[in-house]
């Protein structure tokens, strides 16, 4: 099946529909509220903010340290599919394993959440991978947002089915809001197993042009990432973008994973927070749409630093919050870019690569994303403690805590702006 073939990459992006589930009902929506009011119930709420941190950061070390090397062996063996398949097999049952928790079982609380992300960041460098074996890098950007676009409308349409469980639990025969929250975890695992057939039944990956030797492939994997590190270092218009996104999307990550628990710290219904989280969602589907065209008009890079510019914008705004209303606001702005800015900057690094390399360049991607996603919430929650042992209020100290997050749009807009598209790159011309 080549490149560019309709079914291949309509099977590919209803990933993005799959997983997308678990990122907005639990890893932005349920978890933190849950995790807060149930799992951490009579906790000082920084306290529970910086163990939520904590918990994301380390899922964010583990993905971080294994990506690289998982990617070479996968490009080595021509296994991405199987490599996907695995930890999305383990975000699914961890997932599951949430529903089990009881009340003020944060430690379990965590330890599953910590093993769920961990599977869902794995699934995805490898699902990055795949995006050149279903589309030529003329359609890139276009096939990239139509996933996360899917991936809006996916996570959105369960994710207002678990709020309407939430509303009115007893309409669907459970007993409270608790137990709704706890059977939308089940929903959740068994909505990413469904969705993630397709992928692995029509999308056909990239080979290896020269296969190792049966048994090998482990040695091998060893051996290229040394190599490809080397390359990375010499490649500069890579290593530069790597580092700009390492600082940019820091931030994107920190506002989905801690935006709810934040505005509970500084006295937001928690109701109000979670239907604002879903106006994202569907904020978010012609969005991002509309930013693959805006790349078609103005290029990639012109796009993403518009999308770095409103987040900056974004994390002022955020610490002088008052109100749900503003908060609704806030939401539908940051609709407006989360998946255009993340969506793009996919496609833009996989321009920039060589294709039978995607799976371990995109270990190195995610790599750096996961490492920046450790920065963002110990940053917040280690500014709000550190406050708070100064004796400032926990309202004032979350709202200091998260001004911290711009200094990360900052740095990393100004670095993405030294990047070479890569058509003005000479180094990669033989890549392409």
């Amino acid at each position: 099946m080549s490149v560019d073939n309709r079914k291949a990459i309509w099977s590919w992006s209803l990933y993005d529909w799959a997983n997308s589930a678990f990122s907005t009902t639990v890893m932005a929506g349920f978890f933190p509220v849950f995790f807060k009011q149930y799992w951490s119930l009579g906790v000082d709420p920084t306290l529970s903010t910086a163990r939520l941190g904590l918990a994301n950061s380390l899922a964010g070390i583990l993905v971080a340290l294994l990506a690289p090397l998982l990617g070479a062996i996968a490009d080595q063996g021509s296994a991405r599919k199987k490599f996907l398949a695995f930890f999305a097999f383990l975000g699914v049952v961890m997932t599951l394993a949430l529903f089990f928790v009881n009340k003020g079982q944060w430690v379990f609380a965590a330890g599953f959440f910590v093993i769920a992300t961990l599977g869902f960041s794995g699934a995805n460098i490898f699902y990055d991978a795949l995006l050149p074996s279903v589309a030529s890098k003329k359609k890139m950007d276009f096939v990239s947002t139509h996933g996360y676009a899917l991936g809006y409308i996916g996570g959105g349409l369960l994710f207002a089915v678990n709020v309407a469980m939430t509303i009115n639990p007893t309409a669907f025969g459970l007993a409270d809001s608790a137990a709704a929250v706890r059977v939308s975890f089940l929903t959740v695992g068994l909505w990413w197993a469904l969705f993630t057939i397709p992928l692995l039944l029509y999308v056909q990956e990239l080979k290896n042009p020269v296969p190792p030797a049966q048994g090998y492939v482990l040695v091998r994997g060893f051996r290229q990432l040394a190599q490809t590190f080397h390359e990375i270092r010499k490649l500069k218009v890579i290593f530069l973008f790597l580092l700009a996104y390492w600082f940019y999307i820091d931030g994107v990550y920190t506002m989905i994973r801690m935006a709810v628990d934040y505005g509970m710290s500084i006295g937001l219904a928690s109701r109000d927070l979670i239907l604002a989280l879903l106006l994202t969602q569907f904020v978010g589907f012609p969005s991002t749409l509309a930013f693959g065209k805006l790349a078609d008009r103005i290029s990639a890079k012109k796009a993403i630093l518009i999308g770095i510019v409103v987040y900056l914008g974004v994390s002022v705004w955020g610490a002088m919050m008052k109100s749900s209303y503003e908060f609704y606001l806030l939401a539908v702005t940051i609709g407006l870019v989360q998946g255009g800015i993340q969506a793009l900057s996919r496609s833009y690094y996989a321009k920039l690569i060589p294709a039978e390399k995607s799976a371990e360049y995109f270990g190195f991607f995610n790599m750096v994303g996961k490492f920046s996603a450790i920065l963002g919430p110990v940053l917040i929650g280690g500014v709000g403690l550190f406050l708070r042992s100064l004796g400032t209020g926990s309202v004032l100290a979350s709202r200091l805590s998260i001004t911290s997050i711009g200094i990360l749009f900052i740095i990393g807009g100004i670095l993405f702006a030294l990047v070479k598209t890569p058509a003005q790159d000479a180094e990669h011309a033989k890549y392409k």
